[in-house]
């Protein structure tokens, strides 16, 4: 451990505060002359996005907090600020002295946004949010709290953020492309008549798209509208006959409009509510439901079509979209491959530069491997904000490095490195942790292998036809129950083929998971953990994939299995060998010798004994 304890997230005094203060004066302001009691800020926008534009950003605007996930309710006096496990320790740094209390997601007694609303306000006050932001199913949950409670749910159609945000940035202009049908595997001709006959088997005259994942991969279009996703900014609607992209068409260059050709109508994207007005008016006509996503369509939108019969389900193409084909796994592999070269090159450059005295911090660290995947072929981008936490920071689930908390690398203790690149032809996320001293204490190597095993445990496992990633999810923790241990996320998400890091629906998880069985093709991340506030944090992710089981397989009941795609080294100084078992220890060695004859040939001499050392077998 360093001889200096790191800082936290944020300094104590925590110096953005005076800002937020005024920033909520201002919302109260508007509030007040909007007659409400209290405001709504959730962190999505209109298409209940994970990653937001910076135009968007207004939770982050309005309260300082910079995670991903977390919601802000402002009262007239005092606000809160509701997010998960991974990101107590840095809301609670970025929220000191601003007012804004902190309500800790799955804690025992804290209580979900809308019950503490439902408690503070009187019988007869007026709750505000704008119905762009507000789920269908974060409404379902929350009006009939209010509502025992005599409490009024209004839709403000004015974002009242954006009414105090004098210098709110532009709406992104990233041109508009269209993704190679060989990357893709699949064309927009074919994936629509998907749609369609999902359409047409439940009855639907109509399908209302507004996630940018789902419109990204039905048109075969990316952008750079959104930080580490590559989506453009639109809407979507689609019939029988008809198929309407509402996007700023100023960014549709001339290759992109021959690609979506003649089967797609072009509409400005501020023409989505006046097309929607049409299709509640064609209602009159055609007395079919219309298919709406119920995770995804906000308030706005289904008060747009009121009065017509509506199907709420999930859309069809979130199991088209997380269900690879040959083309998509086939790339996926083979970025894979370029991203296990960059990672070996980065950690055995960190290697050295540490124990040589060099000066590496942790922004200089995610900076030097970000300039190594740059380097591959076809890379794009990161495909989220590399979380690079060393020593204590590392305990911080999504801690996010800036000057005011970054820290220099040492020899010794332990480095989290959680990162992951876009390529042209596929999605990556990896997570590994890393011995920068002599020797990890007992402790570190006793919860790293317990990790560990939990990771194996998942990575090895064999389940019919029909299970779901809840159920995998304590093969993750069983290791570390048996110490009284866990962790306080899940233990995977679905990922994207150059698409969103996180997808859906499905996760190897007890909360994130929907239920819907895993098929092969799916790709998911395997990446249990443990932390130690103050101390340590550590996370072993690959990225694994869903296939058939041919040994265990029959015509009666098919099995499956994962395959690793990810290919870099698990730092075996971290181990403790005794705690692992004759399988565990083959298939560490198995995968370590998988990973040296697929990257070796690819790697410069001194790379290439480095990756030796790292994959040695375990001591006997």
């Amino acid at each position: 451990m360093p001889k200096t304890k790191p800082k936290r997230a944020a300094t104590p005094d925590n110096k953005n505060a005076p800002l937020i203060k005024a920033r909520l004066r201002a919302l109260r302001a508007a509030m007040r002359e909007h007659q409400l009691d209290a405001y709504y800020v959730p962190s999505v926008d209109a298409h209940q996005s994970e990653y937001v534009p910076e135009c968007w950003q207004r939770r982050q605007y309005m309260s300082g907090f910079t995670g991903s996930v977390g919601d802000l309710l402002v009262l007239a006096r005092g606000a809160g600020l509701w997010t998960d496990g991974r990101y107590f320790i840095q809301a609670e740094a970025q929220l000191a002295g601003t007012g804004i209390t902190l309500f800790k997601l799955g804690v025992a007694g804290v209580p979900a946004l809308e019950r503490h609303a439902a408690k503070v306000l009187a019988r007869g006050q007026r709750l505000g949010v704008d119905p762009r932001l507000l789920s269908a199913v974060a409404k379902r949950r929350m009006l009939p709290v209010l509502e025992a409670a005599g409490v009024e749910l209004v839709y403000v159609d004015e974002n009242l953020v954006d009414a105090v945000w004098p210098d709110q940035p532009a709406r992104p202009d990233a041109p508009i492309e269209a993704y190679p049908e060989r990357f893709a595997g699949e064309s927009t001709a074919a994936k629509l008549a998907r749609v369609r006959k999902a359409m047409k088997k439940r009855g639907a005259r109509a399908h209302v798209l507004t996630a940018l994942d789902c419109i990204a991969w039905l048109f075969n279009i990316r952008s750079a509208d959104v930080p580490y996703n590559p989506f453009a900014i639109s809407n979507a609607i689609i019939s029988d006959k008809q198929a309407v992209l509402f996007c700023d068409q100023r960014k549709l260059g001339d290759e992109t409009l021959r690609a979506l050709g003649r089967r797609v109508e072009m509409r400005p994207y501020e023409a989505f509510g006046r097309a929607l007005d049409a299709v509640r008016r064609a209602h009159k006509k055609d007395r079919r439901p219309v298919w709406v996503d119920q995770y995804t369509a906000n308030m706005w939108v289904l008060q747009k079509l009121e009065g017509c019969a509506r199907l709420d389900d999930p859309s069809p193409i979130w199991l088209m979209k997380a269900k690879k084909n040959r083309a998509e796994l086939r790339g996926m592999r083979a970025a894979h491959v370029r991203d296990g070269v960059a990672m070996v090159r980065f950690l055995c450059w960190l290697d050295g530069a540490v124990k040589n005295g060099a000066r590496v911090t942790e922004l200089s660290a995610s900076a030097k491997l970000r300039e190594i995947r740059a380097a591959a072929r076809l890379f794009r981008g990161e495909s989220f904000n590399p979380i690079a936490g060393y020593a204590a920071h590392g305990a911080i689930v999504h801690y996010a490095a800036d000057e005011d908390s970054d820290v220099r690398l040492r020899p010794s203790g332990i480095f989290l490195i959680d990162s992951g690149g876009q390529y042209l032809d596929g999605t990556t996320d990896i997570t590994r942790t890393v011995l920068l001293g002599a020797r990890a204490t007992r402790e570190q190597r006793d919860r790293f292998t317990r990790v560990l095993k939990g990771h194996i445990g998942v990575a090895t496992a064999r389940f019919p036809r029909g299970t779901g990633g809840r159920q995998l999810d304590t093969l993750a923790r069983h290791a570390l129950w048996q110490a009284g241990l866990d962790y306080a996320h899940g233990t995977g998400h679905g990922v994207g083929c150059y698409l969103g890091v996180h997808e859906g629906p499905h996760a190897i998880s007890p909360t994130r998971d929907l239920g819907f069985p895993l098929e092969p093709g799916n790709v998911l991340s395997n990446e249990p953990g443990y932390y130690r506030e103050g101390h340590y944090g550590i996370r072993i992710e690959n990225l694994v994939v869903v296939e058939e089981d041919k040994a265990l397989s029959s015509k009666e009941r098919p099995f499956y299995r994962f395959e690793d795609l990810t290919l870099c080294p698990i730092d075996t100084r971290l181990v403790e060998p005794e705690l692992l078992d004759a399988a565990e220890r083959k298939w560490l060695d198995d995968y370590h010798a998988h990973v040296r004859s697929v990257l070796l040939p690819k790697l410069e001499a001194g790379e290439q004994r480095w990756l030796r050392a790292a994959t040695r077998r375990l001591p006997s």
